[in-house]
């Protein structure tokens, strides 16, 4: 980790507790990795060795007969989307890759109304910010809250400007599709330390969302071996809250409890804070927030520390001439394009 964390980093992170079928559907997702024939050491040359060192097995053990389906747990539907690159040889049940969490965030985006909340790791793709710039100019109610890490996790002389330029090219790219409607933020906890977020997560309008290990960069949407759960709660609930009284749009209560619960936490408020309800204003408490906090720094820490964690997200620049061997390496290893030849170069999954 980044030393400006420090040496015991301040964690945000997030995860789900599944029940219900959809464990089932976990333990299939398992079985075709474990059922695998192809010899476990069979990537890389180097992982060949290791494993042949620690005498660890070419192939499994068989895995015992899996129990029935668990009865059903509540009144959520939440898909399994996953990421595989394609690989040689490829897998069984994969055998040119699959990019369903990239297709599915697709789709969310084209849905979007109101608020698109992430918080993620990384964000350094432009293919990923591409699908949210869209959605922002086709949708002028629409705003969208980011929260990042201040720091990559490791901002090196040679690791450090690769990340930030990918995460610039993708900032920059939203802020000019819908000016003043995109905010990205980072945390602080009470002693002045970031906070690194681990989280990965997506809330869409109060009505999906998402949990898993994929990060918002092409890396994971294409390459990687990444599991992301998708919840929609199907206990619909009508009512206004766009601040605007035009219509009614669809509240689900999961996603905005989970919505509430994490800017309760990072703007330092209570849950039912009239003003957390509405998604309409929220760009607006978030800068207010930030604002504070930071004049709060600049006037040298005199006085109560303001309410909350959340700071502007400004990345250190990359100079011109950094620039210059930092997009390939950007490009070609940091966040590689793991998808099929004819579709690389453009934005489609």
């Amino acid at each position: 980790m980044d030393s400006r964390y420090g040496k015991r980093p301040p964690w945000h992170d997030a995860a789900l507790e599944l029940r219900g079928p959809v464990v089932a559907d976990v333990l299939e997702v398992f079985a075709e990795r474990w059922n695998d024939p192809h010899p476990l050491d069979r990537r890389t040359p180097y992982r060949m060795l290791l494993q042949r060192l620690a005498r660890m097995p070419r192939h499994p053990e068989p895995l015992p007969e899996a129990a029935p389906p668990p009865p059903p747990a509540g009144p959520h539907s939440v898909q399994l989307l996953r990421t595989y690159g394609v690989k040689r040889p490829p897998f069984p049940f994969a055998p040119f890759g699959e990019r369903s969490i990239a297709r599915a965030y697709a789709k969310a985006f084209a849905r979007a109304r109101s608020l698109i909340y992430i918080e993620d790791q990384h964000l350094w793709s432009t293919e990923v910010a591409a699908g949210i710039a869209d959605a922002l100019k086709r949708n002028p109610g629409l705003n969208v809250i980011i929260v990042v890490p201040k720091f990559p996790d490791s901002d090196g002389r040679l690791g450090g400007p690769p990340r930030r330029l990918g995460q610039l090219r993708a900032i920059g790219m939203l802020r000019r599709a819908a000016p003043g409607r995109v905010g990205v933020f980072d945390l602080e906890n009470s002693a002045g330390t970031p906070i690194y977020v681990h989280a990965k997560i997506c809330i869409i309008d109060d009505i999906w969302f998402t949990c898993g290990s994929d990060n918002f960069n092409r890396r994971s949407w294409t390459t990687d071996s990444e599991l992301t759960c998708a919840v929609l709660d199907t206990t619909a609930d009508s009512r206004d809250f766009s601040g605007t009284g035009a219509g009614q749009q669809t509240e689900l209560p999961l996603a905005r409890s989970l919505r509430l619960e994490l800017w309760a936490e990072h703007l330092g408020r209570d849950q039912d804070d009239p003003e957390l309800q509405d998604p309409a204003s929220a760009l607006r408490l978030w800068d207010a927030a930030a604002d504070a906090l930071d004049q709060w720094h600049r006037a040298g820490r005199r006085g109560p520390r303001p309410a909350g964690q959340v700071r502007r997200h400004t990345p250190e620049p990359v100079s011109p001439r950094q620039r210059r061997w930092a997009l390939p390496i950007n490009r070609f290893i940091v966040d590689p394009d793991g998808r099929p030849r004819r579709l690389r170069g453009t934005t489609e999954f």
